[in-house]
């Protein structure tokens, strides 16, 4: 039973190693050659996780395996065009200029119904009201309303706002980010003033982060009374 237990809790870890290797892509929308990697790991590890009489080193050089083809793959998507397009395809146009290009739909396999269930998940209801509308080779709809048809921007409407900057997370559930508060530009003696003035200590904390124009957003842990 320990035995079993520790197959599997390394096979576990030599899978997240792999996913992390192949990139965040992985746990997002996947190209076709990516989804097959993500099956054949999983399906390589499940059978020396279900059979103890398996050898560990039969699963675990099938994985590392297709971990380096992925790799090399990966690396050959990057740097050729034709091989990229071989592996991922291209992205299809579906609706151009508010028509919808039927041959497209067949050759995409795509029905009326998936294309509309794409527009509805972009708050899109009225297909005419679409310009293009383009199938990525992910298997995402990446739509584009007629301009009259987009929401006003700031900027259509004359209004400017003031400028936004990304927050830095210097405490989060009680951890400290050393690194993260001097990327903030900030200090021990700023984090104890922030603290004093919210009458709390680190572990106390569930989230601090503070941007570049200063602005500190401070949030305490709740316990269980």
């Amino acid at each position: 039973m320990i035995l079993s237990y520790l197959r599997t809790l390394l096979l576990y870890m030599v899978l997240i190693f792999c996913v992390r290797l192949m990139g965040k892509r992985q746990i997002g929308e996947m190209e076709p050659a990516e989804f097959v990697v993500t099956m054949l790991l999983a399906n390589l590890a499940a059978i020396p996780m279900q059979d103890g009489a398996i050898p560990l080193y039969s699963g675990l050089v099938p994985i590392l395996t297709v971990l380096g083809m992925e790799l090399v793959l990966s690396g050959l998507i990057m740097h050729s065009v034709v091989f990229r397009r071989f592996l991922c395809g291209k992205p299809v146009i579906l609706i151009n200029n508010g028509k919808i290009l039927q041959e497209n739909l067949r050759r995409t396999r795509v029905t009326l119904d998936e294309l509309t269930g794409h527009l509805r998940e972009k708050d899109v209801l009225d297909i005419r009201t679409v310009q293009y509308a383009i199938l990525e080779t992910d298997g995402s709809l990446s739509v584009f309303p007629y301009p009259k048809e987009r929401p006003a921007s700031a900027k259509d409407a004359g209004i400017y706002p003031k400028q936004q900057f990304l927050p830095v997370t210097i405490i989060e559930d009680g951890y400290l980010s050393q690194e993260n508060l001097k990327q903030a530009g900030k200090d021990e003696s700023w984090l104890n003033q922030v603290l004093r003035e919210n009458n709390a200590e680190a572990q106390e904390t569930l989230l601090l982060t503070v941007d570049a124009a200063d602005k500190v957003l401070w949030l305490g842990k709740e316990y269980d009374t």
